[in-house]
């Protein structure tokens, strides 16, 4: 039985990280207007951060992409029901990347900064001095010299190359290829405890970063970070509301403020928690109330929570694009279209994880332009603050999605979704289970949505 709703949340101790960062960027600030001349000399120490994340992006991306595969496999057994799933949330990915680009290049959040002589130069001496290459070389540069050597060479592209290939390995092994797959969780643990671990050095590197860039900028610094911030926040509102409402609307007949309301509990349960992963039990158990069938949420919400992630989507490109440009340096379109398929397969299989978006973050930049890298530092200042919303879209983009897809695959029961959201059927907060409506399922075929 679930765990009641009057329970209190227990909280672990990486919710203390995130005042602690809040404290240190304060700090970072007063110091930078304070001290600008030791303001500056503090960069070392967001460096060594950044050096830290950037250590953990090619282990990161292997296990997720490696598991992330495996996850389509797993769905794609279930059959109509998983690949529209999939289907469907490859398309919102897409066009979450795309309004982050869109509003990234319109707003220009870093273009104030012009950082790339004060914070740009060790990530210039890390990027060496690369002589321009072809297509043929740089196609050719993907391929690693053995099939271990991309985790040990932190090469992002060799590394995202061998994790597809494993992947798709596993899945033509079948059955065989379990125990690889339970490998490769047991070392995603380990790689994400460690990711963990690093996490708690956040305060200092937001405190070292922040100095160094307020030091060397100023007030620009402030209305720079607060830029992209306030741009951030409006941008997924925009999604939640015109993009996930519009199809919620055009689909289910359902308004998705009615639907927010219904899951005003979970929302608040995730901003207390800053983790969409903490509302994942009651979703499942709210959709099913709301009159999708059990199969369909059975499927839809644990998929969607490692494949439909659109608030980490937006949050990729906007941060990608204010680096790129707080560095005086910005991508071309080109390498913002390449930035955008790379973060479409990055960036999944990593929801709910503390420094993920971070390390897919750098491993974007890592893989397209090295001598950005460091500009991440500007990120994890700020980064705590964004969390939430990044979040509770991913969240509102998962439960507008598991409607949608109840519905297309009429499995969804108009009139009892009507009755919950009006209020007639209220949830059972005591038990989080519902006999009446997880009685056994339809028989196949017979149509359910009206």
């Amino acid at each position: 039985m679930a765990t009641s709703a009057s329970t209190p949340v227990r909280r672990d101790r990486i919710h203390y990280l995130y005042p602690a960062v809040v404290v240190a960027v304060v700090l970072g600030v007063a110091v930078g207007f304070l001290a600008p001349d030791v303001a500056v000399e503090l960069r070392p120490i967001g460096t060594g951060f950044v050096n830290l994340i950037k250590m953990m992006i090619t282990p990161v991306i292997f296990c997720t992409i490696v598991l992330g595969v495996g996850s389509v496999r797993q769905a794609a057994k279930v059959g109509r029901i998983g690949g529209l799933a999939l289907g469907y949330f490859l398309a919102m990915s897409t066009v979450a990347l795309l309004i982050g680009l869109v509003v990234g290049n319109l707003v220009h959040p870093g273009s104030a900064l012009h950082l790339s002589e004060s914070v740009a130069q060790a990530g210039q001496k890390a990027a060496g001095d690369t002589a321009a290459e072809g297509t043929a070389d740089f196609l050719l540069g993907i391929i690693p010299t053995t099939l271990l050597s991309p985790l040990t060479e932190g090469n992002v592209l060799q590394a995202l190359l061998v994790a597809l290939l494993t992947g798709f390995a596993v899945q033509a092994m079948g059955a065989r290829g379990e125990p690889v797959l339970r490998t490769v969780g047991v070392i995603q643990r380990l790689v994400f405890k460690i990711l963990a671990m690093i996490m708690w050095l956040a305060p200092i590197g937001a405190f070292g970063a922040m100095a160094a860039v307020v030091g060397a900028t100023g007030v620009d610094a402030l209305i720079s970070l607060a830029q992209i911030m306030l741009g951030f926040y409006a941008t997924c509102a925009i999604f939640v509301a015109g993009v996930l409402g519009t199809l919620l609307w055009a689909v289910a007949r359902i308004n998705i403020f009615t639907l927010f309301r219904y899951l005003g509990r979970e929302f608040l349960l995730i901003l207390s928690t800053s983790s969409s992963e903490s509302a994942l039990p009651r979703l499942i158990a709210k959709m099913q109330h709301a009159g999708v069938s059990r199969s369909v949420v059975g499927i839809t919400v644990p998929t969607g929570y490692s494949f439909n992630l659109d608030g980490t989507a937006i949050y990729l490109t906007m941060a990608s694009l204010f680096v790129a440009q707080a560095m005086g340096d910005p991508l071309s379109v080109g390498e913002q279209v390449s930035l955008l398929l790379f973060m479409i397969i990055a960036s999944k299989g990593a929801a709910g994880v503390t420094g993920a978006g971070l390390a897919t973050l750098a491993g974007g930049l890592q893989s397209h332009r090295p001598d950005l890298v460091d500009g991440i530092g500007l990120i994890v200042g700020i980064d705590r603050f964004m969390s939430e919303a990044r979040a509770l879209t991913n969240f509102a983009g998962n439960a507008v999605a598991t409607v949608l897809i109840g519905v297309w695959t009429r499995e969804f029961d108009r009139d009892r979704a009507r009755s919950v959201l009006r209020g007639d059927d209220p949830f059972d907060e005591t038990t989080m289970v519902d006999d009446e409506h997880n009685a056994p399922e339809p028989v196949a075929g017979e149509q359910v949505a009206r």
